[in-house]
């Protein structure tokens, strides 16, 4: 392993570090741990689930119809996506058909969503200033690689230690993999990013991602 650009280190980002990397387009599962996780994402709230997935972040009403089959709501599964309040903070799980029975009972107006009637979100939209803020989603199985690259395309937020985390543990293919960074729109090493770069316990950052075609 090269040591170039090891033990470099770079002042510690601002609140609202900006980085932004262009990578091959098969680069994706790098950013599974992250996209499974959890980030953030800027919205106007409060609204309902059905117009945040589809009016603000952009996603089809027939994707999110056929495709998005369970989505927890602050940890609870949500049916009424039309109805569902999203307020400031809240977290957001969006999943493809899941096998098995917790699948089927998990599934939005399913043959068995009647079982879990008791753990349901069913909070409708308060009556509260709309106002910019952060919610949190979380991506998984199939879901991963088809909206992953478009949520990391729009920009993702991420805490500072996360950030750090995610970064200090890339490997050769991330240092060495033609990777271009962008760090509050200076060019740097991926390298000096992996090795040098401190974030702040209060720091944000925001992160985009540009896939290359036909890598």
């Amino acid at each position: 392993m090269s040591s170039e650009g090891a033990g470099t280190t770079l002042p510690s980002p601002r609140m609202g570090a900006d980085i932004k990397l262009t990578m091959p387009a098969g680069s994706i599962g790098e950013f599974f741990p992250i996209l499974l996780q959890g980030f953030g994402v800027a919205a106007r709230l409060p609204c309902t689930v059905k117009t945040l997935l589809c009016d603000q972040l952009g996603l089809g009403p027939d994707y999110v119809e056929k495709r998005i089959t369970t989505i927890f709501l602050n940890g609870k599964p949500t049916d009424t996506i039309d109805e569902a309040s999203v307020g400031a903070g809240a977290t957001i799980a969006l999943s493809a058909a899941m096998p098995g029975l917790v699948g089927a009972t998990m599934r939005r107006d399913g043959y068995y969503a009647a079982m879990r009637s008791g753990i349901t979100y069913r909070e409708s939209l308060a009556d509260v200033a709309d106002r910019a803020a952060t919610v949190r989603i979380k991506l998984f199985n199939l879901l991963l690689p088809e909206l992953g690259p478009e949520f990391l395309r729009r920009g993702v937020l991420l805490d500072g230690p996360v950030a750090g985390d995610f970064f200090g543990s890339r490997g050769e293919d991330f240092r060495r993999g033609g990777v271009s960074v962008l760090l509050d729109g200076s060019p740097i090493e991926a390298v000096r990013l992996v090795d040098g770069v401190r974030f702040d316990e209060e720091s944000v950052v925001r992160l985009t991602v540009i896939f290359r075609d036909g890598e």
